[in-house]
């Protein structure tokens, strides 16, 4: 296991650089760049060029990356041109990083939930009403796009339910520890702004969550069902063995190998950062920082970001495959 692991880190490493180059050389590629959003579009070709001499893309792209890698070795990823100008990289996703575990925790826990359980009732009911009607409501998950769910809870459930609709909190007099709001109330006692940060939570997450539940309820579904069909579990019916037991030993342990594969690409997904959920609801996490990167060409922040989100992807799936061993024994003898 520590073979395989030291393995998929070193893997991890060559998908990091392999990526960084192509994102590297795909940001230099596309129209515009850092000197038009800083100077505008009307700004003096002797301005223009003062500042791209300034930050060095008059230089071959090469030289370019190299110096970039030389750089981020100190933790250096440059200085933001868009999303925060004048901050670094690094502090921008260090400040934004907490807001979108938070959101993406509480999607993934809204998914798990509800998709699980509901996924193992349609199963023992195959072909009822109930199992005909959650199927039909997770295809509806699938199909509906985030971003019209997301407008759609904004304007409607937030003002019948007296919802906040926007940012992560009210401007309130909260002290800041671990950049996490939930978590800094209960640490420093300020239980007001720990319920409020969770109030701003209630929307997006669920908006967000919509898609990974769909997903992980199919995924259960069909699991559960191979399992149903299984020698054993008959086996353990006939030798008179309550459903309790039989549900938690036999069918749910057997059927979750798939469901935490689904979950860990779920979660890794979401952490990679929900662009379009942040920016309906002004929520200050890596997505809204992506989306403004995108606008205004923030190469600094956009290579960092997405450098970042695969390596939270990567490492959210390694723990996934170690996981394994854990649910299923068979795989720590292979």
């Amino acid at each position: 296991m520590l073979r395989y692991t030291i393995r998929r880190l070193v893997q991890l490493v060559g998908v990091v650089l392999v990526l960084s180059m192509l994102l590297f050389a795909w940001l230099r590629l596309l129209p515009g760049g850092p000197v038009s959003a800083l100077l505008g579009e009307r700004a003096t070709p002797e301005s223009r060029e003062a500042l791209t001499k300034q930050l060095g893309l008059d230089q071959p792209i090469f030289v370019q990356y190299f110096k970039f890698l030389g750089r981020a070795a100190t933790g250096d990823f440059g200085v933001s041109t868009g999303v925060q100008p004048g901050d670094s990289a690094l502090e921008i996703f260090l400040q934004r990083f907490p807001a979108t575990i938070e959101l993406s925790f509480f999607a993934i826990l809204i998914a798990i939930a509800v998709g699980v359980p509901l996924g193992y009732l349609a199963a023992k009911r195959r072909g009822g009403w109930f199992d005909n009607l959650s199927v039909i409501g997770s295809l509806i998950g699938v199909a509906v796009p985030v971003f019209f769910l997301a407008y759609l809870l904004k304007d409607v459930a937030s003002s019948a339910l007296g919802l906040p609709s926007q940012g992560r909190q009210d401007a309130i007099d909260a002290t800041r520890v671990t950049g996490f709001f939930t978590l800094d109330g209960l640490i420093t006692g300020e239980i007001d702004a720990t319920l409020n940060a969770l109030e701003h939570l209630i929307l997006p997450a669920i908006a967000l969550a919509t898609i990974p539940f769909a997903v992980i309820f199919r995924i259960t579904r069909a699991a559960v069902l191979d399992v149903l069909d299984e020698d054993f579990v008959r086996t353990a019916e006939s030798k008179g063995l309550t459903a309790p037991v039989i549900r938690r030993r036999h069918v749910l342990r057997n059927a979750m190998l798939p469901v935490v594969t689904t979950i860990g690409l779920q979660t890794g997904a979401l952490l990679s950062g929900a662009v379009l959920t942040e920016k309906v609801f002004s929520f200050a996490g890596v997505g809204q920082a992506l989306a403004i990167g995108f606008e205004r060409r923030d190469y600094p922040v956009l290579l960092l970001l997405i450098i970042m989100a695969t390596i939270v992807y990567v490492v959210v799936n390694l723990l996934v495959d170690l996981s394994y061993a854990l649910i299923d024994p068979r795989i720590r003898t292979r």
